[in-house]
Protein backbone atom coordinates (compact mmCIF):
# COMPACT_ATOMS: atom_id res chain seq x y z
CA UNK A 1 0.00 0.00 0.00
CA UNK A 2 1.05 3.42 -0.66
CA UNK A 3 1.64 5.38 2.29
CA UNK A 4 0.60 8.59 1.04
CA UNK A 5 -0.69 10.84 -2.05
CA UNK A 6 -0.27 13.30 -4.26
CA UNK A 7 -3.36 15.96 -5.42
CA UNK A 8 -3.08 18.07 -8.41
CA UNK A 9 -0.40 20.90 -7.18
CA UNK A 10 2.11 17.95 -6.43
CA UNK A 11 1.73 18.41 -2.75
CA UNK A 12 1.84 14.94 -0.55
CA UNK A 13 -1.22 14.30 1.30
CA UNK A 14 -1.45 11.66 3.89
CA UNK A 15 -3.96 9.50 3.97
CA UNK A 16 -6.67 9.39 7.57
CA UNK A 17 -4.24 6.16 8.43
CA UNK A 18 -1.23 7.65 8.53
CA UNK A 19 -2.53 10.57 10.52
CA UNK A 20 -3.74 8.41 13.33
CA UNK A 21 -0.73 6.17 13.22
CA UNK A 22 1.53 9.54 13.38
CA UNK A 23 -0.95 10.63 16.62
CA UNK A 24 -0.24 7.25 18.12
CA UNK A 25 3.11 6.95 17.98
CA UNK A 26 3.80 10.62 18.85
CA UNK A 27 2.07 9.99 22.31
CA UNK A 28 3.84 6.55 22.94
CA UNK A 29 1.26 4.23 22.63
CA UNK A 30 0.85 0.72 21.20
CA UNK A 31 -2.08 -0.77 19.38
CA UNK A 32 -3.19 -3.05 21.85
CA UNK A 33 -3.39 0.21 24.42
CA UNK A 34 -5.55 2.17 21.43
CA UNK A 35 -7.69 -1.74 21.00
CA UNK A 36 -8.35 -1.72 24.69
CA UNK A 37 -9.12 1.99 24.96
CA UNK A 38 -11.44 2.26 21.99
CA UNK A 39 -12.61 -1.54 22.12
CA UNK A 40 -11.88 -1.63 18.74
CA UNK A 41 -10.02 -5.60 17.66
CA UNK A 42 -6.38 -4.23 16.87
CA UNK A 43 -6.53 -6.36 13.53
CA UNK A 44 -9.20 -3.55 12.17
CA UNK A 45 -6.97 -0.78 14.04
CA UNK A 46 -3.85 -2.49 11.80
CA UNK A 47 -6.17 -2.26 8.45
CA UNK A 48 -7.09 1.18 9.07
CA UNK A 49 -3.72 2.34 9.53
CA UNK A 50 -2.36 0.48 6.68
CA UNK A 51 -5.05 1.38 4.48
CA UNK A 52 -6.27 -2.16 4.02
CA UNK A 53 -9.64 -1.17 3.19
CA UNK A 54 -10.36 -4.91 1.88
CA UNK A 55 -10.11 -6.28 5.56
CA UNK A 56 -12.31 -3.32 7.24
CA UNK A 57 -16.31 -3.87 7.79
CA UNK A 58 -18.95 -1.34 5.81
CA UNK A 59 -17.94 2.13 5.74
CA UNK A 60 -20.45 3.03 8.44
CA UNK A 61 -18.94 0.76 11.11
CA UNK A 62 -15.22 1.54 9.53
CA UNK A 63 -15.59 5.47 9.84
CA UNK A 64 -17.17 5.12 13.17
CA UNK A 65 -13.98 3.08 14.27
CA UNK A 66 -12.10 6.09 12.85
CA UNK A 67 -13.72 8.68 14.76
CA UNK A 68 -13.07 6.88 17.93
CA UNK A 69 -9.39 6.01 17.55
CA UNK A 70 -9.25 9.97 16.06
CA UNK A 71 -10.64 11.29 19.89
CA UNK A 72 -8.68 8.41 21.39
CA UNK A 73 -5.38 10.02 19.61
CA UNK A 74 -6.38 13.71 20.41
CA UNK A 75 -7.80 14.73 16.56
CA UNK A 76 -10.69 15.89 15.21
CA UNK A 77 -12.95 12.87 14.89
CA UNK A 78 -15.17 14.07 12.02
CA UNK A 79 -12.62 15.12 9.38
CA UNK A 80 -10.84 12.03 10.17
CA UNK A 81 -13.70 10.28 9.69
CA UNK A 82 -14.97 11.93 6.74
CA UNK A 83 -11.15 11.93 5.03
CA UNK A 84 -11.56 8.56 5.63
CA UNK A 85 -14.56 7.69 3.86
CA UNK A 86 -12.43 10.36 1.09
CA UNK A 87 -9.67 7.49 1.08
CA UNK A 88 -12.04 4.85 0.48
CA UNK A 89 -14.01 6.55 -2.38
CA UNK A 90 -10.70 6.53 -4.05
CA UNK A 91 -9.25 3.12 -3.27
CA UNK A 92 -12.56 1.43 -3.82
CA UNK A 93 -11.32 -2.66 -4.30
CA UNK A 94 -13.02 -5.48 -4.39
CA UNK A 95 -13.70 -6.94 -0.54
CA UNK A 96 -14.42 -9.82 0.83
CA UNK A 97 -17.18 -10.39 3.18
CA UNK A 98 -15.70 -9.81 6.76
CA UNK A 99 -16.23 -11.53 9.71
CA UNK A 100 -19.24 -10.36 12.34
CA UNK A 101 -18.37 -7.93 14.51
CA UNK A 102 -17.18 -9.34 18.07
CA UNK A 103 -19.61 -8.51 20.82
CA UNK A 104 -18.36 -6.09 23.03
CA UNK A 105 -19.34 -7.88 26.09
CA UNK A 106 -19.47 -11.55 25.59
CA UNK A 107 -20.64 -12.57 28.96
CA UNK A 108 -24.00 -11.52 28.29
CA UNK A 109 -24.33 -14.43 25.74
CA UNK A 110 -25.80 -16.92 27.68
CA UNK A 111 -23.40 -20.26 27.39
CA UNK A 112 -24.72 -23.79 26.05
CA UNK A 113 -24.10 -25.31 29.31
CA UNK A 114 -27.03 -23.48 30.51
CA UNK A 115 -29.31 -23.89 27.62
CA UNK A 116 -28.63 -27.40 28.46
CA UNK A 117 -29.57 -27.48 32.42
CA UNK A 118 -32.77 -25.50 31.85
CA UNK A 119 -33.74 -28.46 29.34
CA UNK A 120 -32.94 -31.09 31.42
CA UNK A 121 -34.52 -29.19 34.34
CA UNK A 122 -37.51 -28.90 32.24
CA UNK A 123 -37.63 -32.55 31.17
CA UNK A 124 -37.43 -33.49 35.18
CA UNK A 125 -40.24 -31.55 36.35
CA UNK A 126 -42.64 -33.15 33.22
CA UNK A 127 -41.76 -36.08 34.39
CA UNK A 128 -42.55 -35.60 37.98
CA UNK A 129 -45.66 -33.98 36.93
CA UNK A 130 -46.56 -37.40 34.94
CA UNK A 131 -45.64 -39.72 38.38
CA UNK A 132 -47.84 -37.64 40.31
CA UNK A 133 -51.10 -37.36 38.00
CA UNK A 134 -50.65 -41.32 37.83
CA UNK A 135 -51.37 -41.69 41.22
CA UNK A 136 -48.41 -44.64 41.74
CA UNK A 137 -46.55 -42.72 44.33
CA UNK A 138 -49.77 -43.14 46.63
CA UNK A 139 -50.60 -47.32 45.49
CA UNK A 140 -53.59 -46.42 43.69
CA UNK A 141 -54.80 -48.87 40.93
CA UNK A 142 -57.14 -47.48 38.01
CA UNK A 143 -60.74 -47.94 40.15
CA UNK A 144 -59.30 -45.62 43.32
CA UNK A 145 -58.31 -43.12 41.01
CA UNK A 146 -61.40 -42.82 39.11
CA UNK A 147 -63.76 -42.87 42.36
CA UNK A 148 -60.86 -39.80 43.71
CA UNK A 149 -61.60 -37.60 40.25
CA UNK A 150 -65.06 -38.11 40.65
CA UNK A 151 -65.46 -37.59 44.40
CA UNK A 152 -67.81 -39.68 44.97
CA UNK A 153 -66.20 -42.01 47.53
CA UNK A 154 -63.50 -41.63 50.06
CA UNK A 155 -61.11 -44.86 49.48
CA UNK A 156 -60.96 -47.21 52.59
CA UNK A 157 -58.63 -46.63 55.32
CA UNK A 158 -55.35 -48.32 55.37
CA UNK A 159 -55.20 -49.18 59.31
CA UNK A 160 -55.79 -52.81 59.99
CA UNK A 161 -59.78 -53.55 59.99
CA UNK A 162 -59.32 -55.30 63.59
CA UNK A 163 -57.75 -51.49 64.97
CA UNK A 164 -61.19 -49.87 63.30
CA UNK A 165 -64.11 -49.06 66.14
CA UNK A 166 -67.38 -51.09 65.17
CA UNK A 167 -69.98 -49.41 63.67
CA UNK A 168 -72.61 -48.53 66.49
CA UNK A 169 -75.69 -49.95 63.94
CA UNK A 170 -74.30 -53.97 64.92
CA UNK A 171 -75.23 -55.51 67.59
CA UNK A 172 -72.09 -56.85 69.80
CA UNK A 173 -70.46 -60.15 68.85
CA UNK A 174 -71.78 -61.11 72.40
CA UNK A 175 -74.96 -60.63 71.92
CA UNK A 176 -75.12 -62.16 68.18
CA UNK A 177 -73.13 -65.38 69.25
CA UNK A 178 -75.98 -65.56 72.09
CA UNK A 179 -78.64 -65.55 69.69
CA UNK A 180 -77.53 -67.57 66.75
CA UNK A 181 -79.11 -70.47 66.63
CA UNK A 182 -77.62 -73.92 66.14
CA UNK A 183 -76.05 -74.52 62.82
CA UNK A 184 -78.71 -77.76 63.00
CA UNK A 185 -81.92 -75.16 62.97
CA UNK A 186 -80.79 -73.36 60.00
CA UNK A 187 -82.61 -74.77 56.46
CA UNK A 188 -79.98 -76.77 54.53
CA UNK A 189 -80.82 -75.12 51.40
CA UNK A 190 -80.18 -71.53 53.31
CA UNK A 191 -77.05 -72.68 54.76
CA UNK A 192 -75.82 -74.40 51.50
CA UNK A 193 -76.57 -71.46 49.38
CA UNK A 194 -74.13 -68.59 47.90
CA UNK A 195 -74.09 -65.32 49.24
CA UNK A 196 -75.76 -62.63 46.61
CA UNK A 197 -75.24 -58.68 46.79
CA UNK A 198 -78.06 -57.37 44.22
CA UNK A 199 -78.28 -53.73 43.84
CA UNK A 200 -82.04 -52.59 43.98
CA UNK A 201 -80.55 -49.05 43.09
CA UNK A 202 -77.66 -47.53 41.80
CA UNK A 203 -75.44 -48.15 44.78
CA UNK A 204 -71.62 -48.28 44.85
CA UNK A 205 -69.36 -50.57 47.34
CA UNK A 206 -66.03 -52.49 48.28
CA UNK A 207 -65.43 -55.97 48.99
CA UNK A 208 -62.29 -57.04 50.15
CA UNK A 209 -60.40 -59.28 52.45
CA UNK A 210 -59.54 -58.78 56.02
CA UNK A 211 -56.43 -57.84 55.40
CA UNK A 212 -57.28 -55.51 52.47
CA UNK A 213 -57.36 -57.03 49.20
CA UNK A 214 -60.02 -55.94 47.12
CA UNK A 215 -62.35 -58.51 45.42
CA UNK A 216 -64.63 -56.48 43.91
CA UNK A 217 -64.97 -52.83 44.13
CA UNK A 218 -67.56 -50.61 41.55
CA UNK A 219 -70.75 -49.23 41.17
CA UNK A 220 -73.33 -51.46 40.37
CA UNK A 221 -76.59 -50.33 38.59
CA UNK A 222 -80.40 -51.42 39.30
CA UNK A 223 -80.46 -55.39 38.91
CA UNK A 224 -77.14 -56.24 38.69
CA UNK A 225 -76.04 -59.02 41.15
CA UNK A 226 -72.41 -59.96 42.47
CA UNK A 227 -71.79 -63.42 44.26
CA UNK A 228 -69.46 -63.23 46.80
CA UNK A 229 -66.59 -66.20 46.01
CA UNK A 230 -67.13 -69.47 47.98
CA UNK A 231 -63.07 -69.22 48.04
CA UNK A 232 -63.32 -65.87 49.90
CA UNK A 233 -61.63 -66.69 53.44
CA UNK A 234 -63.32 -63.62 55.58
CA UNK A 235 -65.13 -60.94 52.82
CA UNK A 236 -66.03 -57.66 54.57
CA UNK A 237 -67.90 -55.15 52.49
CA UNK A 238 -68.10 -51.08 52.58
CA UNK A 239 -70.85 -48.90 50.87
CA UNK A 240 -72.37 -45.47 52.05
CA UNK A 241 -76.24 -46.88 50.98
CA UNK A 242 -76.49 -50.14 52.72
CA UNK A 243 -80.65 -49.66 52.06
CA UNK A 244 -79.84 -49.97 48.04
CA UNK A 245 -78.44 -53.89 48.33
CA UNK A 246 -80.66 -56.67 48.83
CA UNK A 247 -78.14 -59.40 50.51
CA UNK A 248 -79.11 -63.26 50.29
CA UNK A 249 -77.73 -66.20 51.68
CA UNK A 250 -79.32 -69.38 49.66
CA UNK A 251 -82.86 -68.46 49.53
CA UNK A 252 -83.04 -66.74 52.84
CA UNK A 253 -82.60 -62.59 52.31
CA UNK A 254 -80.83 -60.63 55.25
CA UNK A 255 -82.38 -57.64 56.61
CA UNK A 256 -80.69 -54.19 55.49
CA UNK A 257 -76.97 -53.76 57.54
CA UNK A 258 -77.84 -50.50 58.64
CA UNK A 259 -80.10 -47.64 58.50
CA UNK A 260 -79.98 -46.20 55.14
CA UNK A 261 -77.54 -43.50 53.92
CA UNK A 262 -75.39 -44.75 56.97
CA UNK A 263 -71.81 -45.56 56.40
CA UNK A 264 -71.45 -49.50 56.63
CA UNK A 265 -67.36 -50.61 56.23
CA UNK A 266 -65.63 -54.05 57.56
CA UNK A 267 -69.64 -55.55 58.04
CA UNK A 268 -68.52 -59.57 57.62
CA UNK A 269 -70.17 -61.02 54.69
CA UNK A 270 -69.33 -64.60 55.86
CA UNK A 271 -72.51 -67.04 55.18
CA UNK A 272 -72.77 -67.65 59.15
CA UNK A 273 -72.54 -63.86 60.55
CA UNK A 274 -75.06 -62.90 58.02
CA UNK A 275 -77.54 -65.65 58.97
CA UNK A 276 -77.06 -64.48 62.43
CA UNK A 277 -78.92 -61.59 61.69
CA UNK A 278 -82.06 -63.66 61.25
CA UNK A 279 -84.77 -63.97 63.69
CA UNK A 280 -85.16 -67.80 64.62
CA UNK A 281 -88.15 -69.53 63.28
CA UNK A 282 -90.29 -70.91 66.04
CA UNK A 283 -92.50 -69.39 68.97
CA UNK A 284 -89.95 -70.50 71.77
CA UNK A 285 -86.63 -69.28 69.72
CA UNK A 286 -84.78 -66.35 71.59
CA UNK A 287 -85.45 -63.11 69.59
CA UNK A 288 -82.22 -61.13 68.13
CA UNK A 289 -82.37 -57.41 69.56
CA UNK A 290 -82.10 -54.93 66.38
CA UNK A 291 -80.94 -51.72 67.06
CA UNK A 292 -84.22 -49.06 66.69
CA UNK A 293 -83.35 -46.94 63.80
CA UNK A 294 -86.35 -45.15 61.37
CA UNK A 295 -86.43 -47.01 57.85
CA UNK A 296 -87.17 -45.11 55.32
CA UNK A 297 -87.61 -46.40 51.29
CA UNK A 298 -87.95 -50.02 50.37
CA UNK A 299 -86.53 -52.50 53.13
Amino acid sequence: MEQAEHIAGGAPKQRAGDRLRNAREAQELSLDEVSVRTRVPKRLLEAIETGDHAMLPAPTYSAGFVKVYAQTVGLDPAELSQQFRNDLGRHAEPRHHPEPFEPADPARVPSRLLATVALAVAILIAIGYGVWRSGSLWGYGADERARLAAGTEALPPVATPATVTPTPVDPPAAVVAAQTPPAATLQPAAAAGPVVLTAKDTVWLRVYERGGDTIFMGEMPPGERFEVPATAADPLIRTSRPESLRITVGTSEIPPLAAPSKLVRDVSLKRDALLARLTPAGPNAPVAIEPLVPQTGNP
